[in-house]
């Protein structure tokens, strides 16, 4: 099975090197690209120096356009599964053996396997925590899964969701999207996951962001995806 680890980066100078470095001493052999979401900082350089393989998007797509752009790599090249890997640090190499292990085990059928951080039990406090709740009421409500962390970027995906995203127009990597692939009839698995805080920089998300993020997936799985007709 050939597999490739998909890093979107969006002015991620500061954590990239330390980030690929890692993957590589934990994972050697597995391939990956680096997709540089138009950064403004010296990301692409970076990038070039190491001699990262490196997709360099004119502008800025945004990390859905970002992660779908490596999927349409992936397609192209032929690979069997995609990790989607955050640039900033705080996802652990150490778990994409166990999420590729969970994809490939027939017994599981899975199209998807998320790492979660909370299948132990523990939860998001603040804004980020109701909303999180919010969206994962959504899901269960309109799918009958329950999804433990839904928002968490650390997935794998098979091949079929490879095609899906590279060739279907409105596939994003985000939770509206993972319900209706659930609703459609893609069987998605969570694995327990442990993540860092990242290296450095801020996230985009602040609380007011991450507030209307919340808001438009939650609405977007029940008003919206809900009646998107069921397709694999």
């Amino acid at each position: 099975m050939k597999a490739l680890v998909v890093i979107p980066a969006y002015n991620e100078e500061a954590c990239l090197e330390r980030v690929v470095t890692g993957l590589v001493k934990c994972c050697p052999g597995l391939d990956f690209v680096v997709v540089n979401d138009g950064s403004t900082d010296g990301t692409a350089t970076l990038c070039r120096r190491c001699g990262f393989p490196l997709l360099d998007l004119a502008t800025n797509l945004g990390l859905a356009g970002a992660v779908v752009t490596g999927m349409k790599y992936a397609y192209e090249q032929g690979y069997d599964a995609v990790v989607q890997f955050d640039s900033d640090g705080q996802h652990r190499s150490e778990y994409i053996p166990k999420l590729l292990d969970t994809l490939y085990d027939p017994k599981e059928d899975c199209a998807i396997v998320c790492g979660s951080r909370f299948l132990g039990g523990k939860r998001l406090r603040g804004f980020r925590g109701l909303g999180s709740a919010f969206i994962k009421a959504a899901i269960r409500l309109t799918t009958g899964a329950t999804l433990t962390d839904p928002t968490s970027g650390q997935r794998a995906y098979g091949q079929r969701m490879i095609e899906r995203f590279a060739t279907s127009i409105n596939m994003t990597p985000e939770p509206d999207t993972i319900s209706y692939l659930i609703r459609s009839g893609a069987h998605v698995r969570e694995i327990p996951v442990v993540m860092d805080e990242r290296i450095s920089g801020e996230s985009y998300l602040n609380p007011l962001a991450a507030t209307k993020y919340m808001l438009r997936m939650s609405i977007s799985i029940l008003f919206v995806q809900f009646f998107r007709k069921k397709s694999l």
